[in-house]
């Protein structure tokens, strides 16, 4: 993504009716990298320094660095995904078979699970429960719907997640992916 195209996306949402401030600084994105332990792939980093939403379900990073209310909420939504695969495993009876042998004792189940998901790329909120991976850290990383362990792809990248989500039409001369980059342990779902 480059900035003309985040300037685009930006325009179409705003058609859309999302709600958008000044976006992020440098000094405020090496501050929630840190705050938040995770890392902006680039494209989405570009997206967020150029303009922030802050309408809905989208995520106001800007918020959680001077409110302990929003930054709880962001905290939540990044646990979001480990909290939904604790759910399926207690309630669905959700175990990989890479993971051995399902202890019968919840907490060892849920031991090993965090242990597994610690050691996949983070997933970082985007808007709802839709999810972009923290690794690789470059551009065109797709976009996951993530409830519980029903996880799907919602966009091969950034530009096609909001084609998808927000039903842009995007211009003619914007060249989207055909098929997702593949994401270590994520793909799995």
């Amino acid at each position: 993504m480059n900035k003309e195209t985040a300037r685009i996306l930006i325009n179409l949402l705003e058609k859309q009716g999302i709600e958008f401030i000044k976006g992020l600084s440098d000094e405020e994105v090496t501050i929630i990298h840190h705050d938040f332990d995770i890392q902006f792939p680039p494209d989405l980093m570009l997206f967020l320094q150029t303009a922030l939403p802050v309408s809905g379900k989208f995520i106001n990073w800007r918020a959680g660095l001077s409110s302990t209310v929003k930054e709880m909420e962001i905290r939540d939504r990044i646990n979001w995904p480990l909290e939904g695969m604790f759910f399926d495993i207690d309630n669905n009876g959700f175990w990989p078979s890479e993971w051995g042998n399902k202890p019968d004792d919840l907490q060892q189940q849920q031991e090993i699970a965090e242990y597994h998901y610690r050691q996949w790329p983070k997933l970082i909120p985007i808007y709802s429960h839709r999810y972009i991976p923290s690794m690789p850290n470059e551009d065109g990383n797709p976009v996951f719907s993530v409830y519980q362990t029903d996880i799907i792809y919602y966009g091969y990248d950034l530009a096609s997640y909001f084609k998808h989500e927000f039903r842009l039409t995007l211009p003619a001369d914007l060249t989207l992916p055909e098929s997702p980059k593949p994401i270590d342990c994520w793909d799995y779902f």
